[in-house]
Parts: structure tokens; sequence; C-alpha cells
């Protein structure tokens, strides 16, 4: 009777095994097949980031221009989420702040994070001001930072990596890093050479690798050294500009170089709002 007792405590035991295994399987499965969601949103000349971790935390780098970042805010978002997690101020050029007043007035946002460096502008005083206004965490960036989307998201923050307060606002722009499994993103704001060379001086090139890079500045020649395309090395490059601007962006030089390595050059001036779906393993999906 006891070695019964044994064999059937056994089998359950077995039995117990083989469910964890298929369990763990099917988490493992369902966790490498959720979404990651990167858009580029058509602002014109200026930049907004739009970022949806697999659990639902939304992030903004950057809102573009007054009055252009709602409508395509509205593709990616829906009309019944009034909220998002927080939001990033690479630099306080109006093209890269202007909507966030506006975001400011149809969104609940729990958290502000910014470079540091400062400006005279109305806009920016006035944003500070609503930002205060509302009792929102207004956080400084700085290199070490690790956020937390969940879902396995993690956004590292690469620069401000010192006191940039005196600093121009490209020279101080936000760097950072999303990584995803083997999925990552290099979100560069308005970057100059500048920073980028302290980047490439504090990192390797494995931690700088990346899926998608946001071309800094939309592409003008002052960003985007060679040194710093072949270590990010990306499958797409994104570029954030206005039809037509006065800029010349994106400039020749920049598209040669990253054509040099192969990336797939996806522009707002051309194509409007650009989706992206990515899982884990590193595949990203253009969403039409």
């Amino acid at each position: 009777m006891f070695e019964n007792f044994k064999k059937r405590g056994l089998l359950i035991f077995c039995f117990f095994l083989l469910f964890a295994n298929i369990f763990l399987i099917r988490l493992d499965w369902q966790d490498s097949h959720r979404k990651l969601t990167f858009a580029m949103l058509d602002v014109g000349q200026g930049d907004a980031l739009f970022i949806e971790s697999p659990t639902g935390t939304q992030i903004i780098f950057d809102a573009g221009p007054a009055r252009k970042i709602l409508g395509p805010l509205a593709r990616v978002m829906s009309p019944f989420d009034r909220s998002i997690d927080s939001i990033v101020i690479t630099n306080p050029d109006a093209d890269h702040i202007g909507g966030f007043l506006d975001i400011l007035k149809n969104y609940e946002v729990r958290a502000v994070f910014e470079s540091g460096t400062l400006s005279d502008s109305k806009t920016f005083q006035n944003l500070k001001t609503e930002i205060k206004n509302r009792n929102i965490p207004n956080i400084l960036a700085k290199k070490g930072m690790k956020l937390n989307l969940g879902g396995s998201v993690f956004i590292d923050i690469l620069f401000p990596d010192r006191d940039v307060s005196t600093w121009t606002t490209n020279d101080g722009s936000v760097v950072a890093r999303l990584t995803y499994g083997k999925t990552a993103i290099m979100l560069t704001g308005d970057s100059t050479m500048k920073t980028e060379k302290i980047i490439l001086s504090e990192n390797t090139p494995t931690q700088l690798k990346s899926t998608i890079l946001k071309v800094g500045h939309h592409g003008s020649r002052t960003s985007s050294s060679f040194s710093f395309i072949k270590a990010v090395s990306p499958s797409y490059a994104l570029i954030s500009d206005g039809k037509n601007n006065t800029y010349g962006h994106p400039h020749p030089e920049v598209l040669d170089t990253l054509a040099q390595f192969g990336a797939q050059i996806l522009r707002t001036d051309l194509l409007g709002t650009v989706i992206l779906s990515c899982d884990r393993m590193g595949t990203c999906v253009i969403k039409k």
C-alpha cells in the first residue's frame, strides 16, 4: 500500500512539473508576442515621439510646435484615454515644447523630465508655470537614471551627465536608449556631435547599438556623426522634419551616412506619422 502511495505521489509530482513547464512556456510565448508601440508623430518641423509599453504605460518625448500635437496623438491613443504617465522635454526650444501646453490642457500628466537647459522664451516660461500650477513632479533627467515602463521595457538616460544649464539647448539635449528584449531605440532629441562624442566616450558600441535611431536634430549636419551612426548601426532611421522646411533638413550628408549602414529611412515630411510595432525579439513592423 505504501508503494502504491509513493507511485501515485510521484505521478502527481510529474504531472505538476509538466503543467508548470507548459504554463511557463505559455507565459514566455505570450510575453515574447507582446508589442511595444513607438510612433514618430507628424508635427511639421519639430519633434514628438509617443511610446507605449506592452502594459500600457505611455511616455511622450517632445511635443512639437503649438497646435500640432493633438491630431497625430489621437491616432495612437484611445479617445477615452485622458492620461499620460510622463513627458520628456529633451530641450526647451519651441519646436519641441510648444505642444506640451496643449497636452496639459487635455490630458492628466503624472511626471515631467527635462534636461536642465534654459530658455527665456515665453513658451518655455508658460510651460514651467503650468507644470508648477498643476503640481506635476518635475525631474532633471540625468545619466544613470533607468525608467521602468513595465512589460520589460526600460529607458536609460545617457545624457546629460553633468549640469548643462549654461549649455546651448541642442548641446544639452536629453539622450536616452529604450530597450525591450532585443529591441532597442536610440532617442537623441536635438543632440549635436559634441554630445555624441561624450556619449561615445562613455559607452561601448554594444551599449549603443539600436534597432531604431531617432535621428538627431531633424537630420541636421550638426548631428549624426559617422562614428555615432556606426556605433548605433540602426535598422531604421526616423527623421522628424517639416515638408519643404527652410533649414534644408534632412541634409544630404546625413542621408548618405545612414545609407552607408543600410538603415531604412522614414521621414515625416514624406510619410506623415510613422508608427512601429516591435516585439522583444528585435522585430519591428511599420503599421499602416
